[in-house]
């Protein structure tokens, strides 16, 4: 098998043409959540902290001298990928949550009783034979 027949082969499954789907829609949810963090989250959490912007709290580790920017040590920007983060996450839990509600349950299919073995049919063909008597 060639290296591009194998490749074509390997593109086309279904199992990366469902991840690239699902990276993409990710990408476009990521945006929507970050959009939804940043401009309806994050402005009353700002109100309750007053008014207080996480991402521009740092501690200067050493002063700027000319040229040379100033050493921050940005913890702020770090608190806010975790609200972030954990906001997301939330949100995504509650997306498949609804989805898998949506999700119609099969019924599982009934099972028919196992054959019986050849001596349990002896047995029973011996046991109505018994009975008529």
């Amino acid at each position: 098998m060639s290296f591009v027949s194998e490749f074509k082969e390997f593109a086309v499954k279904g199992n990366v043409m469902d991840m690239a789907v699902g990276v993409i829609i990710g990408g476009a949810f990521g945006k929507i959540v970050s959009s939804f963090i940043d401009n309806v989250i994050m402005p009353p959490m700002g109100l309750v902290v007053g008014g207080m912007d996480f991402s521009n709290l740092g501690v200067v580790l050493k002063e700027a001298q000319g040229e040379t920017p100033a050493v921050i040590w940005k913890y702020g920007a770090f608190i806010q990928s975790v609200l972030d983060f954990v906001i997301l996450a939330f949100c995504i839990f509650v997306m498949v949550k609804a989805i898998n509600r949506w999700k119609k349950e099969e019924p599982p299919a009934p099972e028919a009783p196992p054959e019986p073995a050849e001596d349990v049919k002896l047995l029973a063909e011996i046991r109505d034979l018994l009975r008529k008597e």
